[in-house]
């Protein structure tokens, strides 16, 4: 009798099992994230890892494997296996490296990036020299895995070593190197054992990374790219400013007028010949409100355009401080000279318009001097 009371219950749980069976033995699976071992690079789409995720988990061109010792690998058609450093999904980067750990060695025998997806995002022009080993008291760092007991490889960008070397050493030659950073004149040389950067255009994934979703494929047998599960950031950016404004404002306003008050009343109690309040302290003086600057004054400050590393001077500066969004790829900052703070050029813009002084460090941006007109 009690079996035939829950048999309803019974039905559908049983129910549940055949459709959870066949969902999971389905071509619609999930594409979760995978790696090849602790601490490795996670890989998610437009990367796979063959044989342990779908294709339809990952983009043309974008296969990775596993080799014996757990470590992440790139295959380059026309230049052979590489070990994948880091992806960087927002920006569209991947870091990879000699799995020899003689990089160099790779880039003196032509990498080639045709037949892949990927390019080098910045390349510089490293010229090789084989020189004797003398040459290590001028300050050059030698490539370890190329030197021997009586000769030293170095490899420079600078124009500079490259004039002083060429007369005294053998040139091995020069090679075009993808890089993060532009190599300035004071480096006078590199091991480049470091990583290669590379990034790629097809697909677009960026925007919907950085904005914290999942990019993918529609369907298993589609090749439409979607943008799935995008977190709700809550209030927007202009919203937030709009905010802190309008509280910012009134809040000064209250502040005055409460002191305005105070002044009315001693006056009051003074020209009546009433008790004056005993204390020692003086009332504070009204704050000074500072107009804004100009539209003029606003143009000449110095503008930045994020690159797709989101990378400026100040390492820890990589939110609006009044906005409190992020820095975005693509997004123009401003910089107030006379403290190099960054925001984003409307917010700051806005700020200024409203109030002359820095929102972080409050001090007064000159004002350009009027010209003298003439007599």
């Amino acid at each position: 009798m009690n079996i035939l009371k829950h048999f309803p219950s019974l039905l559908f749980f049983i129910s549940s099992l055949v459709s959870f069976s066949h969902l999971t033995s389905s071509s619609e699976l999930p594409c979760l994230k995978a790696t090849c071992a602790i601490r490795e690079p996670d890989i998610r789409f437009p990367f796979r890892i063959e044989n342990r995720q779908t294709e339809s988990c990952g983009y043309p061109g974008f296969d990775l494997s596993c080799d014996e010792s757990g470590q992440t690998i790139l295959n380059l058609p026309n230049s052979g296996n590489f070990t994948v450093q880091g992806i960087d999904y927002a920006s569209q980067e991947i870091w990879i490296n000699d799995p020899n750990n003689c990089l160099p060695y790779r880039i003196i025998n032509s990498i080639n990036f045709s037949g892949s997806p990927f390019y080098g995002g910045y390349n510089e022009d490293f010229t090789f020299f084989n020189c004797s080993s003398g040459y290590l008291r001028y300050g050059l760092n030698p490539i370890a895995c190329l030197s021997g007991s009586t000769h030293t490889v170095f490899a420079t960008a600078s124009p500079r070593v490259v004039g002083f070397l060429s007369p005294r050493c053998r040139s091995i030659g020069t090679f075009r190197v993808p890089v993060e950073w532009p190599f300035y004149e004071e480096v006078l040389s590199s091991d480049l054992n470091d990583h290669l950067r590379l990034t790629w255009d097809v697909p677009t994934c960026g925007r919907c990374e950085s904005q914290g979703g999942r990019c993918g494929f529609k369907a298993a047998s589609s090749r439409e790219i979607v943008c799935s599960n995008i977190p709700d950031r809550g209030i927007p950016r202009s919203a937030r400013y709009a905010v802190a404004v309008g509280v910012g404002i009134p809040a000064i306003l209250c502040l005055v007028g409460l002191l305005c008050f105070i002044c009315g009343r001693v006056k009051a109690l003074t020209r009546r010949g009433g008790p004056i309040p005993d204390f020692n302290s003086t009332v504070a003086p009204q704050p000074r409100i500072v107009s804004g600057l100009d539209g003029l004054t606003l143009e000449s400050y110095p503008k930045i355009v994020l690159g797709e590393s989101r990378r400026l001077p100040k390492p820890d500066d990589n939110t609006c401080p009044i906005c409190l969004s992020e820095y975005r790829p693509k997004e123009t900052l401003k910089t107030i000279p006379e403290c190099q703070h960054c925001f984003h050029s409307d917010c700051i813009d806005e700020w200024l318009l409203l109030n002359a002084s820095c929102p972080i460090c409050r001090k007064s941006p000159e004002r350009p001097k009027p010209e003298p007109e003439e007599v």
